[in-house]
């Protein structure tokens, strides 16, 4: 899938995997046979908005199971045969787009191609394809083009099934001339729309989404799309954690309501502020020290990060008693947003990745008391006019 990008990423494993699966108490197999909640009901007897929408998540999901029992039924296959089932991944859709995606993607800015070496790049891979990731995000601007050929090399070398993959690359930043960056027809090989048509038409991806653009300019392209009978945009790539909100938890909503645009996000630990790495300074091995990222050094060390390090080190008992790091609770609040179709991971280590994927235990435990804990804590969550839930 292209997205288009405004100017303003074997048994070693299963013993992490274990171990994992010790520190959080939690199984990454097997279904989960906590009881059901009942809906919430309005005083009038009617399920309220957000027991409508449970409602139609159980519903969904039962369409989808009676499906899948009967393809597995046709072709004599098992459970087993789905690496959603033999990973506990969860899959949803990108939008109201019939593809499916892991929840949790890999993402490969900064690192793939500059901050790791290739064998930790495919190390990095290896362990998210078989912890059931479907979905890959790179861009042509990541490593200056060497983060595409680093995840293609790793894809053809481990002989993964290409249909069995989702890859997601983003254009603008491409070379250095005039004709070598932008959303030019000659760049991505005219206007945005009509040139993505043409990709998809051509063969070379399946779907097209945006990233970094403002509401107004996806609901733009989407117009533009129907006017002239092209192809609109399926998600959008924004940034999402625990200190930006505003645009998917405000802003997406009702795009996805009205046109169908899902939410792709990327950054869940805010750049490794949440990791907890920054609660004493900035660590020289960590991304802040590096030069060209002295922006996130000065967000770091500024009024407002040293607040946002106070408001980590109360969510922290929270994150204890559900038994999981402060980076997993931080993942699994973004996952909690039904608007979000998948979150891209970056890490740098193998180990980071497994403690970030383990964030999917801990999504059954983000209940609405969890949730109002944190949001009583971080005090930034935004105001919306209409519940698009409804």
């Amino acid at each position: 899938m292209l997205a288009a990008r405004t100017g303003a990423a074997g048994s070693q494993i299963a013993e992490e995997h274990a171990k994992l699966r010790k520190q959080s108490g939690l199984s990454t197999g097997g279904k989960d046979k906590s009881p059901k909640k009942a809906p919430e009901n309005g005083k009038d007897g009617s399920l309220s908005p957000s027991g409508q929408s449970q409602l139609r998540a159980r519903q969904l999901a039962l369409v989808r199971e009676v499906e899948m029992n009967w393809y597995l039924k046709l072709y004599e296959l098992s459970g087993e045969h789905t690496s959603a089932q033999a990973t506990g991944m969860p899959h949803r859709n990108l939008g109201k787009s019939g593809l499916r995606v892991s929840c949790l993607g890999l993402g490969t800015w900064v690192t793939f191609g500059g901050q790791i070496s290739d064998e930790v790049a495919e190390r990095l891979m290896t362990i998210a394809y078989e912890s059931g990731v479907n979905l890959f995000d790179t861009a042509e601007v990541y490593a200056a083009g060497k983060a595409e050929v680093i995840l293609g090399s790793i894809i053809k070398k481990k002989g993964w099934r290409r249909s069995s993959l989702v890859i997601t690359t983003k254009l603008y930043w491409g070379g250095k001339a005039e004709t070598e960056r932008g959303l030019s027809r000659k760049h991505i090989i005219e206007e945005i729309v009509r040139a993505m048509t043409h990709v998809i038409n051509q063969g070379m991806a399946m779907y097209w989404g945006t990233s970094r653009w403002s509401a107004m300019e996806i609901m733009e392209a989407y117009s533009v799309a129907r006017q002239f009978n092209m192809i609109p945009p399926v998600c959008e790539q924004a940034e999402y954690h625990l200190f930006q909100r505003e645009k998917v938890e405000v802003q997406l909503p009702e795009l996805y309501h009205k046109i169908g645009v899902g939410a792709m996000t990327w950054s869940p630990l805010a750049c490794g502020i949440i990791s907890g790495k920054y609660g004493n300074g900035v660590p020289e091995s960590s991304r802040a020290s590096l030069k060209c990222y002295q922006w996130l050094k000065e967000r770091i060390v500024s009024e407002e990060g040293r607040k946002q390090q106070n408001k980590l080190k109360d969510l922290s008992p929270i994150a204890e008693r559900l038994g999981c790091t402060l980076p997993q609770l931080a993942v699994a609040w973004c996952l909690r947003n039904e608007g979000v179709s998948s979150v891209l991971l970056g890490s740098s280590t193998p180990e980071q990745l497994i403690e970030n994927l383990g964030a999917i235990q801990v999504l059954p435990k983000m209940t609405s008391h969890v949730v109002n804990e944190i949001d009583n804590i971080l005090r930034n969550k935004p105001y919306s006019k209409k519940d698009y839930r409804s």
